[in-house]
């Protein structure tokens, strides 16, 4: 079946073809970042959840080029297969994790990406202001990520969170609906 030898292929690049960071300094570095944001924007988080989402969207446009020369992928044929990659190749060759691939929509345009673990959201608590639990997505970037890689492969997605055990849920969801296939666009400015 082609989900487990997405898996497989996701174990075998983790193993031999990435260079390791420490985890700690990752998610250090990165609740810095939030917490920098946050300061900036004076606990405003929807602007802190539009920059992370728009940081992601920027690493995404780059990080698709590393995970093709990486993993030896090839264009998927379908949205289920690109979910799974995504999934058990993408987030295993950069994060060492693989969320669960659930709820499909009827149409097949849309799935939640459920993670047991986030490696991003380790040691972190929500500031205790009474609206951060309600409004911060603390890993929004992922939801970046995800439409920038995918819009660099013609496939222009809508990412959002659904829940986040740092807000107290059970899980944490992440939805990506499929938009639109694109053609091959020049950009505006460009001729």
């Amino acid at each position: 079946m082609a989900s487990n030898k997405a898996a497989r292929d996701g174990e075998k690049i983790w193993k031999t073809n990435i260079d390791k960071v420490n985890a700690e300094l990752v998610t250090l570095t990165y609740g810095t970042m939030v917490a920098q944001l946050c300061s900036d924007f004076n606990n405003r988080y929807g602007e802190v959840n539009k920059q992370l989402d728009k940081m992601g969207y920027n690493i995404g446009m780059r990080l698709i080029e590393d995970f093709f020369a990486r993993s030896g992928a090839q264009r998927c044929s379908s949205f289920k297969e690109t979910a799974e990659t995504i999934s058990k190749i993408g987030f295993k060759m950069f994060l060492n994790i693989t969320p669960a691939v659930a709820n499909w929509s009827a149409d097949n345009k849309s799935f939640s990406l459920i993670f047991d673990e986030n490696p991003l959201a380790d040691f972190v608590e929500l500031p205790n202001d009474g609206r951060a639990q309600d409004e911060l997505w603390f890993s929004n970037i992922f939801c970046g990520i995800l439409r920038g890689a995918l819009e660099m492969v013609q496939m222009q997605v809508e990412a959002h969170y659904v829940s986040d055990v740092l807000r107290g849920n059970d899980t944490t969801e992440l939805r990506v609906t499929l938009l639109r296939y694109m053609e091959d666009e020049m950009p505006p400015d460009d001729e």
